[in-house]
């Protein structure tokens, strides 16, 4: 008898999408008893067709995902020749020869509740001049090449230490699929060659494959990519393009050999078009540069890539061309696009594959029977919407904070149109530094704050309530913090100390490609 309850989910497409959606659906759903029970996850993928890892650098909630299916971080961090992220040094966007560092934890401490930054920044008002670096145990640490996992005993400066990962996307796909496989998922390797939709409802009934193969569902989960083979060629839910706010669309990508132990955080150099990553993996180097092919020619970007390596080339570079922007819908009738089928804004602050993660999430908290219920749907859809949006501005702050004039891309960016609600957020920072997440917004007053500052834009002001402290005690306060945090980054040890004692990789993998 038919309960109404979704039993038959399929995933269209694998790479990094479809493996986390098929780890958490497989993991995660009751699985019922007997023909009639729920949780059967079905993945579709080709050899032919190949997956575009999303990113090699992550945020820190890949953590909670990770540790909700219940994997173990170090084995983690060995399949997929994982290092530690702490922040993200941005090299040249201010102007030439700028540098400064996005954290993942904190600066300082708030004090009388009141947000660190107004303190520091009346400091500085008074001829201060140490960086808001100083204060953030993320940065010290980073540049000092050290890392810890902050545990409960390590005290409070320790536990600010805020921490993702860099990955080998790929690995970390073959590691889900394994995990998934285990869970009961099934992977069924084929080329998709039609989508047959209900003629009543236009809801998707099945897919049928080249081989002749047909498979039906009552959930269809579109990870195929920038294509969208289901959410957008079979149910034409339309696009909403942003490259008017970012304008990059194009990237090539190329690992290179390692050389020296791996930095703990990611870099990111302003170049003439754009924008050069570097994230180090315990077996390699990538890097990648992201440009708009409106200002660069393909050959061009491929000929900066190569002349900034550390070391050798260890494959030809990869090309990419990609319209930044989301669907209109995320989740049309029975279908949901997660990855790079929802939406793509270019992987400046490594949001990729949280978005993948985020969109998994809210399924699974508005997961629907058959009825596909309009009002889940549409809450799922607004959720989503609010997310891109928020992370859209954050992304162009970077870029219209620049003061570089020096070629067409910079002067585009630095003077281009800005969405409303990034002015608001920006004339408060300038004002007095104020901040407020607006819904269930991503980026903290921690990154925004380390953005703004790092790219010379430091609030006019700071929140009067500071001013109940006497100048004398938010110095010492200050201090403190200063000292705290140099005496705690010096007792760590190196990154590379700490793989080598709790999560080095078994085996050397030598890259083939690169993933974005």
């Amino acid at each position: 008898m038919d309960n109404g309850q979704v039993k038959n989910i399929v995933i269209v497409g694998g790479g990094t999408a479809g493996w986390m959606s098929a780890a958490a659906l497989s993991k995660l759903m009751p699985k019922g008893q007997g023909p009639e029970g729920q949780g059967n996850v079905t993945l579709v993928e080709s050899k032919e067709i190949g997956t575009v890892g999303v990113g090699e650098a992550t945020i820190p909630q890949i953590a909670t995902f990770n540790e909700r299916l219940g994997i173990k971080e170090d084995d983690f961090i060995r399949e997929t020749q994982a290092t530690f992220k702490l922040g993200i040094e941005f090299v040249d966007w201010a102007k030439k020869g700028d540098r400064y560092f996005h954290p993942f934890g904190t600066h300082g401490f708030d004090l009388e509740g009141i947000e660190f930054h107004h303190y520091w920044n009346k400091l500085r008002e008074q001829g201060d001049d140490r960086s808001i670096e100083d204060y953030s145990i993320n940065a010290v640490a980073a540049y000092n090449d050290k890392f810890i996992r902050p545990q409960s005993e390590h005290g409070p400066i320790i536990n600010k230490l805020g921490y993702a990962f860099h990955f080998d996307a790929i690995l970390y796909a073959k590691f889900l699929r394994k995990f998934s496989e285990g869970h009961g998922a099934k992977r069924i390797e084929g080329k998709v060659e039609k989508v047959n939709l209900h003629s009543d409802n236009g809801f998707i009934e099945s897919i049928a494959l080249a081989d002749g193969q047909v498979i039906e569902g009552d959930l269809f989960i579109d990870c195929t990519g920038f294509r969208g083979l289901l959410i957008e060629e079979a149910l034409q839910t339309g696009y909403m393009d942003w490259s008017a706010y970012l304008p990059v669309d194009s990237a090539v990508a190329v690992p290179c050999e390692k050389i020296e132990e791996p930095i703990p955080y990611t870099r990111s150099t302003a170049c003439e078009a754009g924008w050069q990553w570097r994230i180090p993996l315990q077996h390699r180097t990538g890097n990648g540069y992201v440009y708009c092919s409106q200002y660069q020619s393909k050959e061009a970007a491929e000929k900066t890539l190569l002349s900034n390596l550390d070391s050798k080339a260890l494959a030809s570079p990869k090309h990419l061309r990609f319209k930044t922007g989301r669907r209109k819908k995320f989740w049309s009738k029975n279908c949901v696009a997660i990855g790079l089928s929802a939406g793509f804004m270019e992987p400046l602050e490594s949001t990729s594959i949280h978005l993948i993660q985020s969109g998994i999430s809210k399924l699974i908290a508005l997961f629907p029977d058959k009825s596909m219920n309009p009002v889940e749907r549409d809450e799922y859809n607004r959720l989503l919407d609010v997310g891109y949006a928020h992370i859209r501005d954050f992304l162009i702050l970077h870029y219209t904070l620049t003061e570089r004039d020096d070629s067409a891309f910079w002067n585009y960016v630095r003077t281009m149109q800005i969405p409303d609600s990034l002015k608001r957020k920006m004339a408060l920072i300038e004002s007095r530094g104020r901040f407020f997440k607006y819904d269930d917004e991503l980026f903290n007053v921690t990154s925004w704050m380390a953005v703004a500052i790092g790219q010379g834009y430091t609030p006019r002001g700071y929140n009067p309530m500071v001013d109940g402290l006497s100048e004398e005690n938010i110095t010492q306060s200050l201090s403190n913090i200063r000292t705290a945090i140099n005496k705690a980054v010096k007792a760590m040890p190196s990154q590379q100390a700490f793989i080598d004692r709790f999560c080095r990789a078994q085996d050397v993998y030598t890259a083939v490609g690169e993933n974005i």
